[in-house]
């Protein structure tokens, strides 16, 4: 396995674990009321923190658990990367349209912000899956 491929896997798992826990917070913070009323923000800026500094704390633990592994990008990799954000960028588009959207129809805050996170979630998955497979295949050939 590549570093970078690895680099892709560790963003994947804790894209998804982050998300998960956020939505475990939330969900145990409903007490009956309307979901839109939960105060969210807080919780939401600390697991986007924490979700990127795992990321980079787990990352620096691979280059520390393997000095020798090559940290140099081929071409191969720069093309996998390239489709990888590529495909992932549908969905920051799309929580952006929808984010837009709601806020034209006088949304809930609540709803806007959830609806922003899951589409960088959903990115982030979409992408890191697509970067795993074509690791593990090969580069479509266009």
């Amino acid at each position: 396995m590549t570093h970078e491929e690895k680099r892709a896997w560790i963003r994947l798992v804790v894209a998804v674990l982050g998300y998960a826990a956020y939505v475990a917070v939330i969900a145990g913070r409903v007490d009956g009321r309307p979901l839109a009323s939960v105060p969210y923000a807080g919780i939401l800026l600390w697991t986007v923190g924490a979700a990127i500094v795992t990321s980079i704390i787990a990352e620096i633990a691979m280059a520390v658990g393997n000095p020798r592994a090559s940290r140099l990008k081929d071409d191969r990799d720069r093309e996998i990367g390239r489709l990888g954000e590529h495909v992932g960028q549908s969905f920051v588009v799309i929580g952006a349209v929808a984010a837009m959207l709601m806020a034209m129809a006088e949304w809930a805050p609540f709803w806007i912000a959830n609806v922003i996170y899951l589409c960088f979630v959903l990115s982030a998955v979409l992408g890191g899956i697509t970067k795993v497979i074509v690791y593990r295949r090969s580069l479509p050939q266009w």
